[in-house]
């Protein structure tokens, strides 16, 4: 938080280390996440982001549910767009984390002329990829989705939900560029309550212009997307007004090409690798969903739902690695390695423990969840054999996850994108392609489960070997 202050450079002994602080035009810019008990500061900064991140889940899991009245042609066609549609989040995502780790560690060094400089520069190159996307999209979506299996009955559909999302797609990419510079500062909780309004404003609307309630016309799946894209501009006009008005992250300072292309070169450096490891995950489930799509569009609209109740139940680990890379910036910035070791530990055990519960819960549940979506047999049995094999690996999951935001953060990100690479290209497509063959779907599920073990396990090695060699090296 930035607020009035004494003119000069600050430092304070305070528990045994230099708290930098430094004013820039009359305010200062203080790290926030260098003091405290480790533990109840990741708890404190966890929390609202639960919040936040499980309400996004339910905005999708909205989707779903009203989705999921209209039929299993139009559950699949939603399930089609998945990919897709976190590809676009995930390089948005990618952009937003690259911001977030300059500007974390701009802010564990007291610099308050950088953090504005980088975040005005994000929320500019932010737009210019909303552009591409927008440009990208519409012309390939009846080519792309046709090869990613989708049936002349359901491509109709899918072009109807995607002409109106794409036309969103700047609503998408600013609000994470701009909650993830609110994040880098140490505030969790603005963020987790934009999220939060978000995705009420979609639960309100689905109904409403899906089923054309009231006034509102019946546009069953495009009423989806236009839900979607109104609630995501409401997100983008808060976060705007958050970081112009309450946190004046913002300047309106003319600067030179070689400020700005430098800005961008240190937000690219750690946003491209990270955008390039979160695309890994919707481009693998492109090719799960060619080869569940064999088994017929129930298997399909299983997949679907299955998958959203994954991101559901895996929500507390996101939310974790979201505060997790501001949390390691700035006690990288101001050397505290002891602190950041000490949060990796602790975040690693709350994922082993959560997993375990996760995967009994869901093991338990999975056939009243699956109907909550779809009452199709074939839809239940399907989604119910994902549930009962892949949640017992969600702990070692969130591991890889919490570890690939801290390697990003410590000027990894490629370590980061290995890891993803090998999780989806060297183990689950070739281990679903033989599952596949000797066990039918059910041997793909496996194929997932095995293949989130095995990477958080490689994950926790490699990220205590980078922190031991950045630690003897500082």
């Amino acid at each position: 938080m930035e607020r009035p202050f004494p003119d000069g450079l600050i430092s304070s002994p305070g528990s045994g280390y230099e708290l930098i602080k430094q004013r820039r035009n009359g305010l200062l810019t203080e790290a926030r996440l260098t003091e405290g008990s480790v533990g109840p500061t990741l708890f404190k900064l966890t929390l609202p982001m639960i919040l936040g991140i499980v309400s996004m889940v339910i905005f999708n899991l909205a989707d779903t549910f009203f989705i999921g009245r209209l039929g299993t042609t139009e559950l699949a066609a939603l399930s089609f767009t998945f990919p897709v549609v976190l590809v676009v989040n995930s390089l948005a995502m990618g952009l937003g984390i690259g911001a977030s780790a300059v500007i974390s560690r701009a802010t564990g060094e007291g610099n308050t002329h950088r953090v504005r400089r980088l975040t005005t520069d994000g929320l500019i190159l932010s737009v210019l990829f909303a552009v591409l996307f927008v440009t990208a999209g519409q012309l390939t979506i009846r080519p792309l989705f046709r090869a990613m299996g989708a049936s002349a009955d359901i491509l109709p559909l899918i072009e109807t939900y995607m002409r109106i999302w794409y036309w969103g797609a700047l609503f998408v990419v600013v609000p994470m560029m701009g909650n993830n510079a609110i994040r880098a500062a140490g505030d969790t909780l603005t963020p987790g309550l934009i999220m939060m309004v978000s995705a009420a404003m979609n639960c309100a609307l689905d109904p409403l212009l899906i089923f054309g309630i009231g006034p509102f016309p019946r546009m069953e799946i495009a009423g989806a997307a236009l839900s979607t894209v109104i609630a995501r501009a409401l997100s983008m006009g808060v976060a705007l007004w958050v970081l112009i008005r309450r946190e004046r992250m913002i300047t309106l300072e003319r600067p030179a090409w070689e400020t700005v292309s430098r800005s961008w070169g240190q937000i690219l450096y750690v946003g491209l690798p990270t955008a390039g490891t979160r695309i890994i995950l919707p481009l693998g489930m492109a090719f799960v969903t060619r080869m569940v799509s064999v088994y017929g569009k129930e298997a399909v609209a299983a997949l679907g739902v299955a998958t959203r109740v994954e991101f559901f139940a895996l929500a507390v680990f996101m939310a974790l690695a979201s505060v997790i890379g501001p949390y390691v910036g700035q006690n990288r910035g101001a050397r505290r390695w002891n602190r950041v070791i000490r949060g990796m530990r602790l975040s690693f055990g709350f994922c082993l423990i959560s997993g375990l519960f996760l995967g009994a819960v869901l093991a338990l549940l999975a056939p009243n969840i699956v109907r909550l979506f779809n009452h199709d047999p074939r839809v239940v049995a399907a989604a119910s054999l994902y549930l009962r094999r892949v949640p017992w690996a969600y702990g070692l999951e969130g591991i890889v996850v919490i570890a690939a935001s801290a390697l990003n953060v410590l000027n990894r990100p490629l370590y980061a994108a290995g890891l993803s690479f090998m999780q989806m290209f060297v183990l689950v497509l070739p281990l679903a392609y033989i599952g596949s063959g000797l066990l039918g779907i059910g041997g793909i599920f496996l194929a997932v489960a095995a293949a989130y073990a095995l990477t958080g396990l490689t994950s926790r090695w490699m990220l205590f070997r980078v922190l031991r060699n950045q630690r003897e090296g500082s």
